[in-house]
């Protein structure tokens, strides 16, 4: 319960104060490419309930159909919008809106698509979807490159699902074992400070 009051009210206080930058990354998305400001994927949530994430849009709005879930650094379909968005990490701060609809929390496990959620094994799968997922946890600062480490890989999918993902599970139950508000102030602060230096 303390959990969700301090997300309402950092992620509440986070969109009325963010309001004007939201308004202009909006604006920005439009006139720099054909499509909507947001894009929404479905992904897997708490005790697997399925629900639509918001990002900022990033990419071409023909991404949307039948194009690769994998993103890696100098994919053709990102705008030069979104290259600013994805290297800053703004995009991702349109899921505020998913923490105050109570689909996401600020931190914990970052929430994946159904397609890869499907590989891992049962018991991780139970314990990393026992909480809500977040827009940071350990994973997303350990991988915030991520997309410049699956470029360089021959076949990125697979190391995604044979490296990468192993990897950030890893973090997920850890997250999940020291879970508590102030492993969560502890994460809010590495990211603003990874985010920072970046």
């Amino acid at each position: 319960m303390l959990k969700r009051i301090f997300d309402m009210l950092i992620a509440g206080t986070g969109l009325l104060i963010l309001s004007p930058l939201l308004v202009l990354m909006a604006l920005w998305i439009k006139f720099d490419s054909a499509g909507p400001v947001f894009y929404r994927q479905e992904r897997v949530g708490r005790f697997g309930k399925l629900f639509r994430i918001h990002k900022f849009r990033s990419m071409t709005h023909a991404q949307d159909s039948g194009a690769p879930q994998l993103t890696v650094a100098g994919d053709a379909r990102i705008t030069s919008a979104g290259r600013f968005l994805r290297a800053s990490k703004l995009d991702e701060l349109a899921q505020l809106v998913d923490v105050v609809q109570g689909n996401m929390s600020l931190v914990g496990p970052r929430p994946e698509v159904p397609r890869y959620v499907a590989h891992y094994p049962q018991d991780v799968r139970n314990k990393v979807l026992s909480v809500r997922p977040g827009i940071t946890d350990f994973a997303s600062i350990e991988y915030r490159d991520e997309s410049r480490l699956l470029a360089q890989a021959t076949d990125p999918e697979r190391e995604y699902l044979e490296v990468v993902m192993p990897a950030k599970l890893r973090y997920a139950q850890r997250y999940v074992d020291e879970a508590s508000l102030l492993t969560d102030l502890k994460l809010i602060f590495r990211t603003l400070k990874a985010l920072a230096l970046h």
